[in-house]
């Protein structure tokens, strides 16, 4: 990922959000980092990510949504992440918006 890095992420935080949804949710996981990050006007923010997953019960979600924020916590440091988890069918606007405005990791 040469050049200008519209997501203010460096490769390698990328890479180990990409790895800590593989690890949490397994390799068919798909990322989606939306809000402040894809604005290269704005400075700062929090990092806004939406991991794509296969059906799971609530429980189980939350159990792996958890796993992936301590994951995160512990590659890229202590900085709010918002995370949202979209299952089969999730009609939620903000999967929309996500999806709309987000980039795919």
């Amino acid at each position: 990922m040469g050049g200008l890095n519209p997501m203010r992420l460096s490769t390698e935080q990328i890479a180990q959000i990409r790895q800590s949804a593989a690890e949490s949710f397994g390799p068919e996981a798909r990322v989606w980092l939306f809000g402040s990050r894809v604005d290269e006007s704005k400075r700062g923010g929090d990092i806004d990510l939406l991991v794509q997953t296969r059906a799971l019960s609530a429980d189980a979600a939350l159990r792996r949504k958890i796993r992936m924020l301590g994951l995160l916590e512990s590659r890229l440091g202590q900085r709010k992440i918002d995370l949202v988890i979209e299952q089969p069918g999730d009609a939620r606007p903000i999967v929309r918006v996500a999806h709309e405005t987000g980039l795919a990791l």
